[in-house]
């Protein structure tokens, strides 16, 4: 018998590739060729998973016959898992299918689930699919329901596909490491400015205390932050200030501006103006005011400014509904554009604002970034190039809404207006050199790495109430509309509280690659008859060469 040469390619396939092969099938390991590595856990991911010390469960209700977009879901969360039970045994999982099991509608929908109804089409007939497109993560006890697709508006299906993919790995393993964690970080708010009452600020609370500890800071001589709140204040992982409108006293911007330096977490919304759409909407015009806070060389210490005046969007705003006319004595309502309202649309790839639904300011103003500052900062939000500036005090008006783009009395254009900014790195404190630094214990001049969120609108986190019960963040109940407040504002505590850096997870992008529909459906026939004759001809040929071979050594 003639030796092969390993030299050879059939000795290369043979000698080194097919026991390669072999050993991997076998071990179970998986090599990620993919330009984006979207088969390989995050170095986060896997510091997070290796913290699991007690069995954590996570059942997932994609289960059953449906279309081939929630197959391709499946199989990549079944991958997700089977990977993360690798890394630590103590994680299991398994899939059901709700509509088998016959578990009731009502109990899904108490575990937070919404069933999507799909439509299939087999042989000529259209049927409606019930499909529940959840995990829940169960851990000693307590469980928490996950929704395994993105909810964003005006996205085709594909996009929803390839984005709730994208976001899997965060969505599954951020979800473990909050329902797996015992000690929760802990947010306090603070309850002396002024801000939001606890009914509008409700919303806010329960999302807050869905994955942290959260609760007022109100300072013990009920006056002021003192150095009496200290103790309370280390306690606090992050510190939420939410539309304050007194003014803050010396002490206490030193008691703020110490409480970072001593790495506390900080989330800012301000209203430099005062403008209430309660006022507008009862006498049809109000005269909206500038705020003075006393937080101006505060906020510059940080390369910022925050400027008194109203950004009208007249490209990216919200609507606005109202009453247009009147027929047999019926009101008739129509949603017309309110340059007021703009919207903030995620333009860049920051995880706190990817892929979700507009964000709905209402009177916001403008965030300046001055710059010469050591650490980062980052624009999460800003107005479109058709941006208008309203200088105060000056009259709004609900006729206005006519004529969204005309230059009222003291307004003028203006480049786009950032909204939003996020900060992080080491901050210097604004009293590194001033003489109040010798009242304060333990003064620190600089923070250790450290991140603050300033947001140039105290509504934003400010929930309607109907009826004396709080609606959910970001919905609007005239129109109708769902807009990302509430996600945005989730994002935006586990950006501040995330010390694994998992929220990074949040831009990856997969690169698609599809197949040309266009050639698929006019080659249908061409590849079709390809795939039915060709491994025929392969075969066929090898019998022959076979056959050939054999008659001539032996013949």
């Amino acid at each position: 018998m003639k030796k092969i040469d390993f030299k050879s390619p059939l000795g290369i396939l043979i000698f080194i590739i097919l026991p390669l092969v072999i050993v991997l099938a076998f071990s179970g390991i998986r090599l990620d060729l993919t330009k984006e590595k979207r088969y390989t856990l995050s170095d986060s991911t896997v510091k997070v998973l290796e913290s699991i010390k007690k069995p954590v469960m996570v059942e997932v209700y994609l289960e059953g016959d449906f279309p081939a977009s929630f197959k391709q879901l499946q199989n990549e969360t079944k991958f997700m898992l089977e990977e993360f039970r690798k890394i630590n045994s103590n994680i299991d999982f398994r899939f059901t299918d709700p509509i088998k099991n016959r578990i009731p509608e009502d109990t899904l929908m108490a575990m937070g689930m919404q069933k999507s109804i799909l439509p299939d089409e087999k042989e000529g007939k259209i049927t409606q699919i019930e499909v529940y497109p959840y995990a829940v993560v169960k851990y000693q006890g307590r469980g928490i329901s996950i929704p395994l697709i993105v909810q964003q508006n005006n996205i085709n299906a594909q996009d929803q596909l390839r984005k709730s993919i994208e976001n899997l790995e965060y969505n599954l393993a951020s979800n473990i490491k909050a329902v797996a964690t015992d000690e929760r970080k802990k947010i306090g708010v603070l309850v002396n400015q002024d801000e939001l009452s606890p009914s509008e600020f409700e919303s806010f609370m329960q999302i807050a205390n869905e994955n942290y500890q959260a609760g007022p800071v109100i300072p013990k001589n009920t006056k002021e932050l003192s150095l009496e709140d200290l103790p309370m204040l280390k306690q606090m992982n992050a510190l939420v200030i939410a539309k304050p409108r007194k003014a803050f006293t010396d002490g206490e911007k030193l008691i703020l501006d110490q409480y970072i330096m001593n790495g506390g977490k900080t989330l800012w919304m301000i209203d430099a103006v005062n403008a209430e759409m309660d006022t507008l909407t009862r006498s049809k015009k109000l005269m909206p005011f500038p705020v003075d806070i006393n937080m101006t060389d505060f906020f510059f210490n940080y390369g910022l400014r925050i400027n008194p005046a109203l950004v009208k969007d007249v490209k990216k705003y919200a609507l606005l509904k109202i009453v247009t006319g009147e027929i047999n004595g019926n009101p008739q309502f129509s949603s017309l554009p309110w340059p007021y309202f703009p919207l903030g649309i995620a333009e860049n790839n920051h995880p706190i604002t990817k892929n979700i639904n507009p964000v709905k300011f209402e009177f916001p103003t403008s965030i300046d970034t001055l710059g010469g500052k050591k650490f980062k900062t980052k624009v999460l939000f800003e107005s479109s190039e058709r941006t208008l500036l309203k200088q105060v005090p000056n009259y709004v008006e609900l006729k206005e809404i006519a004529s969204v783009d005309s230059l009222g009395q003291m307004e003028r254009p203006s480049t786009p207006k950032i909204f939003a900014v996020a900060l992080e790195g080491k901050f210097n404190s604004a009293y590194a050199s001033r003489i109040e630094r010798k009242g304060y214990p333990n003064f620190k001049s600089e923070s250790p790495e450290n991140k603050m969120i300033v947001i140039a609108d105290g509504d934003l986190a400010r929930n309607k109430i109907v009826k004396g019960q709080p609606l959910p963040l970001g919905i609007d109940r005239l129109t109708d509309e769902q807009f990302g407040n509430e996600q945005f504002l989730r994002n935006a505590l586990d950006y501040l509280l995330d010390d694994s850096n998992l929220i990074e997870l949040r831009n990856r992008n997969i690169e698609e690659r599809l197949l040309d529909r266009y050639r698929i459906t006019e080659e249908k026939a061409k590849w079709q008859w390809l795939n039915l004759l060709l491994p025929l001809a392969i075969i066929g040929l090898l019998g022959g060469l076979f056959f050939w071979l054999r008659k001539k050594k032996f013949g």
